[in-house]
């Protein structure tokens, strides 16, 4: 599961996505769970960027801080399960843009983080689903969205990253990988129905990779 991110900036998002101008607050240079990030939906039939939760906030949540976690949310569940069925099946799909988004990777017994760019040097526009919460009691307005994973067992660089599950066998694991919709595939995404998503819901081939560990800036000083 992703759980940290770094988008574009606005200029770079609204350029490479067909977007108006619009101002909107400022987001952090890399994104966790439950902060603040950018988002595109649809809307009037065209696109528009958002600022929202990077965790989902259903229509039943009582409060906006949830006592479990949405910032991930595997696709082949999208029909079921409670979070994500009224938003999946109203079609609020979403791209969240990254310029690059980071996974763990445990072959050598502890995490070792990974930063995935694409190949061709271009923004990832990553599948998700959106919310808009409304507080009741207070009428606070939140906007949130969760990024979907699908099952990666069987890609060749996608099933390295996570930390195996002791319980389950070596073809048991259930590797998960981010979506990402190419740019000529967005509007599909974001207006199509549900049957046209859904087949939107695929693994990237390996060549659209590029990925390697991170350094962190304790190493980067150490090799100074």
């Amino acid at each position: 599961m992703c759980s940290r991110f770094v988008p574009p900036v606005q200029e770079v998002i609204e350029e490479y996505w067909g977007l108006e101008p619009n101002a909107h607050p400022a987001w952090a240079p890399s994104i966790h769970p439950r902060a603040p990030g950018p988002f595109i939906r649809a809307k009037d039939g065209g696109r528009e960027l958002v600022v929202g939760q990077w965790a989902l906030i259903p229509n039943f949540a009582k409060t906006a801080k949830l006592p479990f976690s949405t910032n991930n949310a595997r696709s082949e569940e999208l029909a079921q399960k409670a979070s994500y069925r009224d938003p999946w099946k109203h079609g609020q799909r979403c791209i969240i843009p990254a310029l690059s988004f980071d996974e763990p990777n445990w072959e050598t017994g502890k995490n070792v983080w990974w930063r995935f760019h694409r190949a061709d040097g271009m923004p990832w526009g990553l599948a998700g689903i959106w919310n808009t919460w409304i507080d009741y009691a207070t009428g606070e307005v939140v906007e949130s969205y969760s990024m979907l994973t699908i099952n990666a067992d069987d890609h060749p660089l996608m099933r390295r990253m996570h930390k195996p599950d002791p319980a389950f066998g070596p073809d048991e694991q259930d590797k998960r990988s981010v979506i990402p919709i190419e740019i000529g595939d967005v509007d599909p995404w974001l207006h199509g129905n549900v049957e046209e998503a859904s087949r939107l819901l695929r693994l990237a081939p390996v060549e659209v990779f590029t990925a390697r560990p991170v350094i962190e800036k304790q190493q980067q000083t150490s090799l100074l």
